[in-house]
This record gives structure tokens, C-alpha cells and sequence, in this order.
């Protein structure tokens, strides 16, 4: 799917790497199980930040601000793997293997206004195709074991950095024309 909210922009200008997001703000995210998600190295430079107390863990190698994935929480078995963090190249070849973006959400936030592709449809089906992995995925022990989370009770592999209500508002997107 593709995300055009204003935390996901937000994270991409935490991170400070320029082709996170597309023409319009937009991240590229693939929707999956935690247990079907291996890190296999860089364990060691795992971080984590919270855009507010009670954010998205959104998950990013804190050697070289590589995003990784952005999780709802230790009982929720989902990771929206951030496309950049594939060895994929873009185009035709990603969505020959990992499917074409079904989606496209939050399209009011991207840059230059709204985008014809949020329609009210896209969004109950893209909602419900969510509603139904997450169930499958809970039944099925699909969040564990989590790269990210471990221990019982579940916790963050390494604690998340919270933003301040000041940090936060320092990511908001410049105001246009500027």
C-alpha cells in the first residue's frame, strides 16, 4: 500500500534520507506477519521512535537512518515493511514479486492536495483486507516470534525514543512555498 500520512512523511524527515517517500509524500509499505519477517544481521543497531506516547513503533537502523518497519505494538501481529528496506529494485520487478500497491491511504495529507486514487471504496476494502490478515495472523501465532519485540511480557527490543510534542511539530513539512 502506499501511505500518505503526515507521521509516515514525518518519520521520512526524521530519518533525513531522501527517497523514502514518493513525488507526493507517499511511503511504500508491504504488509506482513511478524514471524515472516527475518533480521538476519544489524540486530545490535535496531532503534525505534514513537512520533507520540502513543505512535506506531516505527523501527530504523540507527547507524545509517535505514527504515525498517513500523509496527502497531507487541500484540498485534503486523509489520508494514518499508520498501526501501527490500533488495528489490522499484518498478515492474517490485510488484512483480511482491504484487502491485493495492492501496493507497490518508491521500489528504499528501503534497500538492488530495490524490483521485482515495476513494471511499479503496479505503472499506483496504481496511477490511487489514482487519482480516490481523485476525488470521492473531489466530495463526503470526506475531511471534517478532524481530522487534521479545521476552514475556512482550516488550520493545530496545526501547523506543518518544518525541516531545516540540520534536514532533519540528517535522511537520514546510509550509508550501517556502
Amino acid at each position: 500500500m502506499l501511505c500518505y500520512c503526515d507521521d509516515c512523511q514525518a518519520f521520512a524527515r526524521f530519518l533525513g534520507r531522501p527517497g523514502l517517500t514518493n513525488e507526493r509524500g507517499g511511503t511504500d509499505l508491504f504488509q506482513m506477519a511478524p514471524a515472516r519477517l527475518r533480521l538476519t544481521s544489524g540486530l545490535e543497531a535496531l532503534a525505534c521512535v514513537r512520533l507520540s506516547e502513543k505512535g506506531m513503533h516505527r523501527w530504523f537502523c540507527r547507524e545509517c537512518k535505514s527504515p525498517v518497519g513500523n509496527t502497531l505494538g507487541p500484540k498485534l501481529p503486523f509489520v508494514g515493511v518499508i520498501h526501501s528496506f527490500f533488495d528489490i529494485p522499484d518498478g515492474a520487478e517490485r510488484d512483480r514479486l511482491l504484487g502491485p500497491p493495492l492501496a493507497h491511504t490518508l491521500t489528504r495529507f499528501a503534497t500538492g492536495g488530495p490524490l483521485p486514487e482515495d476513494t471511499p471504496w479503496r479505503t472499506v476494502r483496504m481496511v477490511g483486507r487489514a482487519v482480516r490478515l490481523l485476525a488470521t495472523w492473531w489466530l495463526t501465532g503470526a506475531g511471534s516470534p517478532s524481530p522487534f519485540f521479545e521476552g514475556e511480557p512482550r516488550a520493545p527490543r530496545v526501547p523506543p525514543r518518544v518525541l516531545s510534542p516540540a520534536e514532533r511539530v519540528a517535522l511537520q513539512p514546510p509550509p508550501a512555498g517556502a
